[in-house]
This record gives C-alpha cells, sequence and structure tokens, in this order.
C-alpha cells in the first residue's frame, strides 16, 4: 500500500521563561490519501486499512445536526419576536436587527468571524437579543398602547422561552469557563500568518506542567539566513501575550520567535489560567 512521507516535527518546544515545563512531545503528520486511510494499532504497530466513509461519515452527521442546532438556537429570540411585534415599521426593523444578529452568530459558529471567540458569542447573543426585544415593545407600545390579554400570554410566552434560553447558556458558559480553565494544545489557527516568501517546513506540538505550545518550523523560498527569517518575522521583541478569548476564556496565549541549531521556529503557547 502506497504511504504519504510523514512530517518531521522537533523534539523540544521553546517556552516563555515564566512556564517551566517538561515537555511530552506529540507529533503530526498529513496524510493524503484519498481513498484509503491508515491506523497504527497500538501494540503491533502495523497498520490495517480502514475506508475513508468509515471514518468521515460520523464527523459529518455530528457536523450537520450541531449546525442545525446552532442554527435553532440563533432563530428564538426571532421567532420569539414574531408572537409579540404588534407594528409593521417597528416590527419589521427590530426583525432584521434580530435576523442580523443571529446570521453573524451563525457565521461565527462556523469560523466565518475568526476574531471572535464562539463561546462569548453565544452568550452576547442572548444578553443582546433579549434587549432589543424589549426595545421594539416600548416603541410599540408607545405607538399602539397597551396590548390586549390574549398578547400579554403571548409575550409571557416568549418571556418563558428567552429566559430558558440565557439560563441554559449561563450555565453552559459557567461550565465552559471551568473546563477550560487547563492548557491546551493551540489551534492551528492560533499561529500567525507568514510573510510572504517564508514557508512551514515542519510543525509539532507538545505538553508540559502548565503550558501546551504548538511550534512551527519556518524556512524560506528565496535562501534566507535564519536571522534574516527572524528579521522578516518580525518578532524580535522575545515573547508576546494576551488573554485567549474575551470574557469565558482568559487564559495566557503567547507568541514568540526561537532559532535554535540553525532553526527558526516560530512557537505559540497557552497555559493553564492559574499557574
Amino acid at each position: 500500500m502506497f504511504e504519504p512521507p510523514r512530517a518531521e516535527v522537533s523534539a523540544e518546544v521553546p517556552e516563555p521563561p515564566a512556564l517551566r515545563a517538561r515537555p511530552r512531545t506529540r507529533t503530526s503528520t498529513y496524510p493524503f490519501t484519498p481513498a484509503i486511510a491508515t491506523v497504527a494499532l497500538h501494540r503491533t504497530g502495523r497498520r490495517a486499512p480502514v475506508s475513508v466513509l468509515s471514518l468521515q461519515s460520523p464527523s459529518a452527521t455530528g457536523f450537520f445536526v450541531w449546525s442545525l442546532l446552532g442554527v435553532l438556537f440563533a432563530a428564538v429570540p426571532l421567532i420569539a419576536w414574531s408572537r409579540i411585534a404588534r407594528t409593521r415599521g417597528v416590527g419589521y426593523a427590530t426583525a432584521a436587527a434580530l435576523l442580523a444578529a443571529g446570521g453573524l452568530l451563525v457565521a461565527i459558529q462556523h469560523g466565518g468571524v475568526p476574531a471572535v471567540p464562539r463561546a462569548d458569542a453565544h452568550l452576547l447573543f442572548t444578553v443582546a437579543t433579549p434587549l432589543l426585544i424589549v426595545l421594539g415593545v416600548r416603541l410599540e407600545k408607545g405607538q399602539k398602547g397597551h396590548a390586549s390579554e390574549a398578547w400579554g400570554r403571548r409575550r409571557s410566552t416568549a418571556v418563558g422561552v428567552l429566559g430558558t434560553q440565557f439560563v441554559l447558556t449561563l450555565a453552559a458558559s459557567a461550565l465552559y469557563f471551568l473546563m477550560g480553565a487547563g492548557a491546551s494544545v493551540p489551534p492551528a489557527t492560533a499561529v500567525p500568518d507568514l510573510p510572504p516568501g517564508l514557508i512551514v517546513l515542519s510543525e509539532g506540538s507538545s505538553c508540559g506542567s502548565s503550558s501546551c505550545a504548538r511550534s512551527v518550523t519556518v524556512g524560506s523560498r528565496d535562501g534566507l539566513t535564519p536571522a534574516e527569517i527572524v528579521r522578516k518575522l518580525d518578532r524580535s521583541s522575545g515573547w508576546t501575550c494576551r488573554p485567549n478569548g474575551w470574557l469565558l476564556d482568559r487564559r495566557s496565549r503567547c507568541i514568540g520567535v526561537t532559532q535554535t541549531n540553525g532553526k527558526v521556529q516560530l512557537n505559540v503557547t497557552l497555559s493553564d489560567l492559574i499557574p
């Protein structure tokens, strides 16, 4: 069976001076066979062919289910407003704002806005959309006066639905905050884009006692020396750190460049919330 080449990764990944850890290196490979995937057997070291369909079908099903749940989550405020809107002008304007907010949330769910953390986006969505609905109700009350008793019952139902959504989101956010306090390997999207002319030679990841790191070995198409590559990366000032998220993920994410044994590595680390 044809087997694609494996990318080699370095066994050591530097960490910021404040994060002393003993790395346990995990290597990454990049298979390219289109029809057959291979799986390494833990005990024998032999490889057994596995159908790609058997590997991809569960993930495709999971993606569809989560996408559907995400759309339903984003549509809840719009559905609630459709039950209590009383005027054309305010009703359509508020519905348009809710539709735009829901569309933005769906885009964030699918990675269309990578700068916005998904967990924070869901929490902010469940806070902002009820405020939009309250504003719409206030404006309509000024135009139409007091509503009927039937409208009051529909409003109570809408409040119950939106309240349930908020409580569930708040509970999920608290769980996310508590479970996400530990170190983890930074995602590939956390690695900055390379300047033109620079290429990725290999990639690896490792974890220590208080942090995890993703390391990319950088080369040059133009034959630049390691020192020239470091200057082109424009990160000669050492490690730069910032919070990994906005509200719910306050772990420190650091980026730095190291030059060892003639190799230039771009490193991204993600540390524990409480080292």
